[in-house]
């Protein structure tokens, strides 16, 4: 046939005759259909077909001249005016006998493949100057879903040739240079995936915010995948890890539950598509098993590899996914070039902070997903449907409830941008990337929250969660050039808690984490007290029982929530620094903060100084914690050998006596967590004199030891460091708390055993720092904001 080409013909040289969108399509059925990757199959109608379509109806000349009539790109109207009549012209034409007949006899062919008479399939535009390493062109025609048989067909290929005139097209082809007369379009069919009986969503084999590229993210949703493409639900969203995932592991290292509160099914008794409300029940669980998760990571692994071996290059990829109700298989709908992080540089790094002189007089508006690791500032412009838009001006934060492709040059004029709904995934993430500026989706009430003429501050420079803040809050912009850092004759290593900003901390010039804090995964991520999920019948109050419910709700049981939330937590921070250390403190809460978790109450005693009580390695093997500890021991292990994350060392902290450590490691040994099995290691912390006086009979017992300074500052000077009446007098630079940390020091070195600090005074102190050099350190551990500032007296 001469207009028509079947998938299983087409490779990635076949762009200039079928677009980007469908050589891609035909790469993956000819070349990794036997690694095991599913592909509809269907056919493309060429660029050819295109412009025998446009010659047959005489409508090249008047869509010239009515192209000649916009001046300028900028000028909304006078683009949608003319996108409109050429998109008519186009709808008025007659698709020729020849090129008609050719559609219908594939059409047939491919009904007859799956032995229907008629079958549901998906038409998609694909342009021929689609998929180019620095433009996308996602989004920039339409997709038709549910499409049965010829008539309806025909119908809606000229459609598909009619969206290559969208305003948005026609912006988008002008701003990158392309002339709108040599860009053709072809049409992809393909069979229809019923997943409107199951799930479907948008796959990337690197994190979208940081370009991390040692992950990959999923985002699912019930229904068919345009509702995750269009920003139309919050989607659930997990996050797999490559190394670990390419030997063999099962690392699955962020489960988020999203609320998926629509979706889009196919009609049944039509063409087309309509929306339907999901299921409570279904909102509250996850999309996808654990299965699935890992059955999608893994194809995306087979085609990154394969584009980077056909570019010589690493290729990211942004994929599309769906699985079939029908036949329950998982099948690749999509696959083409990341265009953002692909091109970037990672020589320089840019650091925004907030200056906040008190945290706590921040004003929080709104919060939801971050993108773009940016501050902003600007006033409020809240805009209802895209023919508002024109109401945006320069520096505007721009609000709304969603955006789709034609919001593109509104959100070209926004200094931020904020949406009601959508995951990381959605159109407002995919565009503000692009155009580099950030956004904060799934914001919910922010078009009620916000009001126009409003002064905020966007703040997306602080992990996954980004933040909307009342006033403008002063930020400062830092640019650091990596290739400055000099070598230094210690280790630098990282304080870090929240695995949400562990990925664009992980670009940090370190030599891994000296410190990650587990007591930030179990207060934000886990919320509940640990015993309270063994024995939820000990919550007297309903309220929290009922929240302890809600919480818990997409795992079978309490115990199995907190085993998979605190390893997956762990396990992001050591995906993000794989294959360097990553030391896990074991949790350190007092029993005042354990108070403070939901049940906490009903298993926590009350005590006078409980600083000095019952906390660290004493409680773990207590009647009265152990159960909860086993719970800890399980995460790790499950993040260790599960996950395959053998970067992970276990951090002991607060330990008394020699006989208390003993007994401690003996107890995790008991439970998966030996020392030496799969080469793990153990470290002690250095908190108390006698961890110091006796560092010899520790040094058997350990792998390795860290100073927690503001504890050893405590004990040694007799200073409660919550006493705000003593502040003055606490100073971990105290000749008696230095002389402490020599003693530790000296004695590690002589047993031959590494020994860092991951307490706070190597960050405020520079000058301790270097005594703590002189005499010998393995390595020093520092908040994220002190790395670089310390790194640069260096040089």
């Amino acid at each position: 046939m001469k207009f028509i080409k079947s998938f299983e013909d087409l490779t990635l040289k076949d762009v200039p005759l079928v677009g980007g969108k469908n050589a891609s399509l035909g790469e993956m059925i000819r070349t990794l259909s036997r690694r095991g990757i599913t592909v509809p199959h269907g056919f493309a109608i060429t660029a050819e077909a295109y412009w025998h379509y446009i010659s047959a109806n005489d409508l090249l000349r008047p869509m010239e001249e009515l192209m000649s009539k916009i001046k300028n790109m900028r000028d909304v109207s006078s683009v949608q005016e003319v996108g409109s009549q050429i998109r008519a012209l186009i709808l008025q034409g007659k698709t020729p006998d020849d090129l008609a007949r050719e559609i219908v006899q594939a059409y047939t062919i491919l009904s007859q493949r799956y032995d229907q008479e008629m079958i549901d399939v998906a038409v998609r535009s694909s342009a021929t100057a689609e998929d180019l390493p620095t433009a996308s062109f996602a989004g920039q025609q339409e997709t038709y879903l549910n499409i049965r048989g010829t008539e309806q067909l025909l119908d809606n290929f000229k459609k598909c040739v009619a969206s290559l005139f969208t305003d948005r097209a026609i912006v988008y082809r002008a701003e990158h240079g392309f002339d709108h007369f040599k860009v053709a379009l072809s049409v992809g069919v393909q069979k229809m995936v019923r997943s409107d009986l199951a799930t479907a969503g948008v796959a990337f084999s690197l994190d979208t915010e940081t370009g991390f590229r040692d992950a990959i993210t999923i985002n699912s949703s019930y229904g068919l995948g345009e509702s995750v493409v269009k920003g139309m639900v919050e989607p659930d969203e997990f996050v797999v890890a490559k190394p670990p995932l390419k030997a063999g592991f099962s690392p699955i290292i962020k489960k988020f539950c999203g609320a998926k509160e629509e979706k889009i099914m196919c009609n049944t008794d039509k063409s087309g598509t309509h929306i339907v409300p999901v299921k409570l029940e279904e909102q509250q669980h996850f999309s996808l098993s654990d299965e699935e998760i890992l059955h999608i990571a893994r194809m995306i692994l087979i085609i990154e590899d394969h584009y980077s071996d056909e570019k010589d290059a690493w290729s990211p990829m942004d994929v599309e996914w769906a699985k079939d109700g029908v036949d329950g298989r998982i099948y690749i709908v999509q696959a083409r070039p990341e265009t953002v992080h692909s091109v970037a540089s990672n020589d320089n790094i840019l650091r925004y902070t907030l200056h906040e002189n008190d945290k706590s007089q921040l004003k929080t508006l709104v919060t939801g997903q971050s993108i773009g690791q940016k501050i902003v500032a600007g006033p409020v412009r809240i805009v209802t449907n895209v023919h508002e838009s024109d109401s945006v001006q320069r520096g505007d934060i721009l609000v709304t409830d969603m955006t789709d492709p034609d919001w593109v040059p509104a959100m070209r004029r926004a200094a931020g941008i904020i949406t009601n709904r959508g995951g990381r995934t959605c159109h407002a993430a995919i565009v503000s990337r692009e155009l580099g500026i950030p956004a904060i989706v799934g914001a919910h009430d922010a078009t009620l929250v916000l009001h126009d003429d409003q002064m905020i501050t966007m703040d997306c420079s602080r992990g996954e969660t980004g933040s909307v803040y009342e006033g403008q809050i002063p930020f400062e912009v830092n640019e650091i050039a990596l290739e400055r850092i000099p070598e230094l004759p210690v280790r630098v290593m990282l304080n870090l808690a929240n695995p949400g900003s562990a990925f664009s901390n992980s670009f940090l010039p370190v030599d891994g984490v000296g410190l990650a804090r587990m007591e930030f995964i179990i207060t934000n991520n886990i919320r509940v007290h640990p015993m309270a999920l063994l024995y939820p019948e000990k919550v007297l109050d309903e309220n929290v029982r009922k929240q302890i419910a809600e919480i818990t709700a997409a795992y079978p049981d309490g115990k199995t929530f907190f085993i998979e939330t605190l390893a997956q937590g762990v396990g992001m921070i050591a995906a993000a620094f794989y294959p360097r250390p990553v030391i896990v403190r074991l949790s350190d809460f007092k029993t005042n903060e354990y108070r403070n978790l939901l049940g906490g109450k009903y298993f926590e005693p009350k005590e006078e100084n409980p600083m000095l009580g019952f906390r660290g390695a004493i409680r773990y093997d207590h009647a009265m914690y152990r159960e909860a500890f086993l719970l800890e021991c399980a995460a790790l292990e499950r993040a260790r050998d599960h996950m395959g994350l053998r970067n992970i060392k276990v951090m002991v902290p607060f330990v008394r006596t020699v006989p208390e450590a003993e007994r401690v490691l003996a107890l995790m040994g008991q439970h998966g967590l030996v020392r030496g099995e799969h080469g793990l290691e153990f470290v002690m912390m250095i908190e108390v004199p006698s961890n110091a006086i006796l560092i010899e009979q520790f040094c058997p017992i350990f792998d390795g030891f860290s100073i927690g300074s503001n504890d050893l500052t405590q004990l040694t000077l007799g200073i409660d460091r919550d006493s705000g009446l003593l502040a003055t007098s606490f100073d971990e630079r105290d000749p008696a708390v230095i002389a402490m940390m020599r003693m530790a020091i000296n004695g590690a070195n002589e047993c031959g055993k590494y020994i860092g600090i991951c307490g706070q005074a190597p960050s405020d102190y520079p000058e301790l720092a270097q005594i703590l050099i002189d005499e010998g350190i393995s390595s020093l551990s520092l908040n994220a904001d002190a790395v670089i500032p310390f790194l640069m007296r260096y040089v």
